[in-house]
């Protein structure tokens, strides 16, 4: 594996320029390795060992379905079990390595990831559509997920505190956090290293051994994270790949009694499913980090400018293909008109098309089932409302082999229509005049999810009224660079009340490492 030869330059979603030549240099360089690496053969990883599955399955680009990103083993139920068998057989020695040789393998695994974040970052491109701003940042978010979650460890002291006696100085006694054993770790297409990186890299630390089974869409980022903890020097079974579809892999890791716990993100319908039924002879944690329908509220007090291009980051980067996209806005009446004419000019200003070049704000959707739900999106608000800017599938400038379509803002709907309740996961918003911040609040927490939220306002009162009463789990103020989207580890916990998450413990924050041990009480007397 090549790394970058020059020093490294930090890139977050908020870093990269593109005055930046130095950085867009080096991701070309990065282009180039990732192109060596395209229509390659994929295994599985079980125990140390690579295995062909029951067939093959293909990725191919959404950009161009001509580009073959990699064809990748099809793992079997019969792999999983091996993986778990795999994996028990690891954790003990796993869990009696010193804490701080645990942190040490993690921070080093993270360096890789940094030193061939180029590399990684271009693959990510290929292989779901990334632009290089989002795929860069994720790749370095993927990095210091498992840098920050290393830290917190070990402030913590390896969660082994000691506690009271009541006075009797015979008697010692400790609060330990023990692992759970075989944790399960189920990722997501859109953010298919970072959604990886987070929850293994928590497991592994917190002595866990994993059985890992990544979205067959970002079955590369899967292979490039697993080869970071590999080259970094985990000890063989303590991390396992199994790719494949989920009616056999991801069912087998749901009903295999030898996984101890299990970590699912993706959509509502699935993951309340599997936290439904993941549980059998006892309780075991199930930490499933579903979606979103994330409201920006935008009142009379607003900074209009500020507040448009806050949502047009938000309801547009990544296709809106991020569980906290803006998908639905409430802006107070006086100003409505004023915030749509700046939304569409904003709009009409996004290059949209291949992501690999620099000047590319949005790539493609992932798939066709994508397109016709957009399309379907499109349909109903025309016919029920208004089409403010955009409705269109792109096939012309060569963009007809991928799944190319225009960022979409509606409007003039009912306020309680499908378009403002259910999760779509394209580039679209609906946009919904009220007549006070109360109104806007209460349409907002009218809702399945409570991911994130976001308001505009120069009130202060307005602004704690708002972040007093809102019911998500991610809030933000007044951002310019996204009203609803941008979290960082050690700086936005990431997760979600009601049906966007499961333990009330988000992602990026300091207490996730905690959710993957299990306390135990050492009373010993002299």
């Amino acid at each position: 594996m090549t790394t970058e030869s020059k020093p490294r330059l930090k890139i977050t979603y908020a870093t990269l320029r593109a005055d930046n030549e130095e950085l867009h240099a080096l991701y070309e360089a990065g282009v180039e390795r990732a192109r060596a690496r395209l229509g390659q053969y994929h295994r599985n990883l079980v125990g140390g060992r690579e295995r062909d599955g029951d067939g093959t399955f293909e990725v191919r680009s959404p950009i161009d379905r001509e580009i073959l990103v990699g064809t990748f083993a099809r793992g079997t139920r019969q792999d999983v079990r091996d993986a778990v068998v795999a994996a028990r057989a690891a954790q003990p020695a796993w869990a009696a390595t010193p804490w701080r040789e645990r942190l040490a393998l993690i921070r080093r695994a993270a360096e890789l990831i940094s030193e061939r974040q180029m590399e990684y970052g271009a693959l990510m491109a290929y292989e779901v559509g990334k632009t290089r701003l989002e795929a860069l940042g994720e790749v370095e978010e993927s990095a210091d997920l498992l840098r920050y979650y290393a830290d917190t460890f070990e402030q913590n002291n390896g969660f082994d505190h000691p506690m009271g006696n009541l006075g009797d100085p015979t008697v010692h006694t400790r609060s330990i956090l023990r692992p759970h054993g075989v944790f399960a770790v189920i990722s997501p297409f859109n953010f298919p290293m970072a959604l990886a990186a987070g929850p293994s890299s928590a497991a592994l630390i917190a002595g866990n051994t994993v059985v890992f089974k990544p979205a067959s869409a970002g079955a590369m980022s899967g292979v490039a994270l697993v080869e970071a903890y590999r080259d970094a020097g985990l000890p063989d079974g303590v991390i396992n790949l199994v790719m494949g579809p989920g009616d056999t892999v991801g069912a087998e890791l749901r009903e295999n009694e030898g996984i101890g716990g299990i970590v699912f993100t993706g959509s509502y319908e699935v993951g309340f499913d599997l936290f439904r039924t993941f549980s059998t002879r006892y309780p075991r944690p199930c930490i499933v980090e579903m979606g979103g329908k994330n409201p920006a509220i935008v009142t009379r007090h607003a900074d209009l400018e500020e507040a448009a291009e806050g949502i047009v980051r938000s309801a547009f980067g990544f296709g809106g293909q991020k569980c906290s996209a803006n998908s639905r806005v409430y802006v107070e009446r006086p100003v409505h008109d004023e915030l749509v004419r700046l939304l569409v000019e904003k709009t009409e200003r996004l290059v949209v098309g291949d992501p690999i070049p620099r000047q590319t704000f949005l790539g493609p959707i992932i798939d066709q089932r994508a397109v016709d739900r957009y399309l379907q999106a499109v349909a109903e608000a025309r016919r029920d409302g208004r089409v403010f800017i955009g409705g269109e599938r792109l096939t012309d400038r060569g963009l007809e082999r991928g799944f190319f379509v225009e960022p979409t803002i509606v409007g003039d709907l009912p306020a309680d229509h499908r378009l403002f309740r259910d999760e779509l996961f394209v580039p679209f918003t609906a946009v919904h005049a009220v007549d006070s911040l109360e109104e806007a609040i209460r349409l907002s927490n009218d809702s399945l999810y409570g991911l994130t939220a976001g308001v505009y306002s120069e009130d202060p009162a307005e602004v704690d009224r708002f972040l007093n009463t809102i019911e998500a789990g991610v809030l933000y103020v007044n951002r310019r660079a996204g009203a609803t989207t941008g979290a960082w580890p050690g700086i936005q916990p990431f997760g979600g009340w009601k049906g966007s998450g499961s333990t009330g413990k988000a992602g990026l924050g300091m207490y996730y490492v905690a959710q993957f041990l299990r306390e135990q009480s050492h009373t010993i007397v002299d």
